[in-house]
């Protein structure tokens, strides 16, 4: 099983793996909201894809069949992330007829070699049940804070 790191040809596969996360993970998403990400998707993909956004996929044939993003921000230091380089993982999706084969571990595995490499500090990622165990075998511990987690959303 080969793990690789999308290209500008695999844009539209990627958007069509986000929707299909997307709606796996929150239920139905509205017309307007999947309007907007299928029309803006692939220009973010084209403008960050392998300069801050990098996309790990496993083909089947010709489709993709598992992926995952990690999306790398530098941020002023600390010793939190003393290196200032940041991880997040996004979208960690394979797709329901390759589930249980494997795929998402070995991209994890590949996702964190290529996180050493990156000089990153801390990888971070928000968990589902399912996904769980999956992410504590591959090195991530859930994370006790002092902070409280809080967002601020656009009107």
């Amino acid at each position: 099983m080969k793990v690789e790191n999308a290209n500008i040809e695999d844009i539209a596969m990627l958007t069509e793996l986000r929707l299909a996360y997307l709606k796996e993970d929150l239920g139905n998403l509205s017309e307007t909201d999947m309007e907007k990400i299928s029309q803006d998707l692939p220009g973010y993909f084209q403008k960050n894809l392998n300069q801050n956004i990098f996309c790990y996929l496993i083909r089947a044939q010709e489709e993709i069949a598992a992926c995952a993003f990690l999306l790398v921000v530098e941020k002023p230091m600390s010793p939190a992330f003393i290196t200032g380089r940041t991880g997040t993982v996004l979208n960690v999706y394979t797709k329901p007829e390759y589930r249980h084969k494997g795929y998402a571990k070995a991209i994890m595995n590949k996702l964190l070699s290529d996180a050493v490499e990156k000089d990153l500090s801390v990888v971070e990622l928000k968990s589902t049940e399912d996904g769980y165990h999956l992410y504590q075998s591959v090195g991530f511990t859930e994370e006790v804070s002092k902070y409280h987690s809080m967002k601020w959303y656009r009107q």
